[in-house]
């Protein structure tokens, strides 16, 4: 997912994995970062714990762009790309 919304708009994607451990460290917590996993944009969280759809995070891309929201595609539409 978040490879082709870095194509799709002028976003940097950066992705951070840890082993579980380090996110229960006091020195996590301490950097006020979210729960992992969790998805940012800007200094926005979308989500933390939890996962979380692609229309959420475009959604998010799109305010932190300045952008009109994309249009919400039912199945059929993501399916046939319609």
């Amino acid at each position: 997912m978040m490879p082709r919304l870095g194509e799709k708009y002028d976003v940097e994607i950066e992705t951070v994995s840890k082993p579980m451990q380090e996110y229960h460290t006091d020195e996590y917590f301490e950097q006020d970062l979210p729960v992992a996993p969790a998805v940012m944009v800007g200094d926005e969280v979308v989500v933390e714990g939890a996962n979380v759809d692609e229309y959420t995070v475009e959604e998010a891309i799109c305010r932190h762009l300045g952008l009109q929201p994309p249009e919400k595609k039912g199945f059929l539409g993501r399916m046939f790309g319609s």
